[in-house]
């Protein structure tokens, strides 16, 4: 298959994420009704997994791609480790939303979270995960993030070199860890603050502005070399800005080639994170379906204390930068089982429907939830 098929859009926020009673769901109990191969060494012991949602599939990522995400895709990532002094295995379970997810995947994706918990006997803490938008525990896993284009049907690793649809990575060093955003392929893109990797197929190009900093470069080399990794007969050129000379000449005809080969119609994601630094106010919202039918009840703004927490109910707390959901050990069991979906539904109402999601059950607090609500 040559070059990357445009997925369709979907506006994931339209619906219901978990999709429990859907056809989605009914698919993915009839894929489920014997044992998922993919989670039999799921949780066995300290480390990292990642797996894809592939047509309501659960797939094995490549330990190689770790870090690596396709902006249609979604995965499940999961963390298993051990506290200091003790034996017993702890988790976190993230699912992870690409911007053009479809909604079979994203729906697969949280549904398999949750049966990820179930067999890991309720142990994990559960995470949502948006492109773009991930939590700093999601970021510490990876020495490296790259966003790419396209899903993984529309992979590199079995197409001819000559066949390649040309790819531009932009790499900056004002994230952890360093991010490479995947970006149209055009020379009016490249400016003298950053670094660049352009993939034309047959050549890896790194291109260092005059304003770049060392650790841009140096980041920029380990994911060239990552990428490469698929390709090892591939050519490689460093570009220095501040020389320029033939090889800087090279790079700009590479790119204009590359940009009448790929569509000038593909769209990416420029779209950066709110400024965490900003002051935000918290807020504490209550979830009751004792009337028959789930509601929000807002609680609190202002500073949240473990006194305004309930064990027969469910909470929401909404920091802007993150959203837990806290489930208390006597809330009914409708409302302990949808607990992200609840959090999705609260979330397409609000000014900033993309931030991260960790749900937790009481006895099990993350320590950013401690952190966010006063002692």
């Amino acid at each position: 298959m040559s070059g990357l098929v445009k997925a369709k859009k979907y506006n994931w926020m339209d619906s219901n994420l978990a999709m429990f009673g859907s056809d989605t769901e009914k698919e993915v109990k009839k894929a489920s009704a014997e044992s998922e191969p993919a989670w039999r060494q799921a949780g066995k012991k300290p480390g990292l997994q990642i797996w894809r949602i592939n047509k309501f599939k659960v797939e094995t990522w490549p330990t190689d791609d770790y870090g690596s995400f396709y902006s249609g895709d979604s995965y499940i990532i999961l963390n298993t480790y051990k506290e200091e002094e003790s034996d017993k295995l702890l988790y976190d379970v993230h699912f992870w939303i690409g911007k053009e997810s479809t909604q079979d995947e994203y729906g697969t994706a949280a549904y398999k979270t949750v049966e990820l918990d179930t067999l890991l006997d309720d142990v994990p803490v559960q995470h949502r995960e948006v492109q773009g938008y991930e939590s700093p525990l999601f970021k510490k896993y990876f020495k490296n993030i790259m966003y790419m284009a396209g899903g993984t049907d529309t992979g590199f690793r079995h197409v001819k070199p000559e066949e390649y649809k040309p790819r531009l990575f932009k790499v900056t060093s004002n994230t952890k860890p360093i991010e490479a955003r995947q970006i149209k392929v055009n020379r009016d893109q490249i400016t003298s603050d950053d670094v660049y990797i352009l993939d034309d197929g047959t050549t890896f190009y790194q291109f260092n502005g005059k304003s770049a900093n060392m650790q841009e470069k140096y980041k920029a080399t380990q994911i060239l070399q990552q990428l490469r990794s698929a390709r090892p007969k591939s050519d490689q050129e460093i570009v220095d800005e501040n020389e320029g000379g033939d090889s800087l000449e090279a790079f700009y005809s590479a790119v204009e080639r590359a940009d009448a080969i790929v569509d000038d119609e593909d769209e990416f994601d420029q779209q950066q994170q709110n400024n965490n630094n900003e002051r935000r106010t918290e807020k504490l919202i209550r979830l009751s379906d004792a009337g028959g039918q789930l509601q929000f009840k807002p609680v609190k703004e202002g500073d949240v204390t473990k006194k305004d927490l309930n064990s027969n109910d469910v909470f929401l707390l909404d920091t802007q930068n993150e959203l837990f959901v806290w489930v208390g050990k006597r809330a009914s069991d409708a409302e302990k089982a949808n607990g992200l979906t609840y959090a999705h539904k609260y979330l397409s109402g609000t000014s900033h429907p993309f931030i991260s999601v960790t749900c937790m059950k009481e006895g099990q607090e993350s320590k950013p939830f401690k952190t966010a609500i006063a002692a």
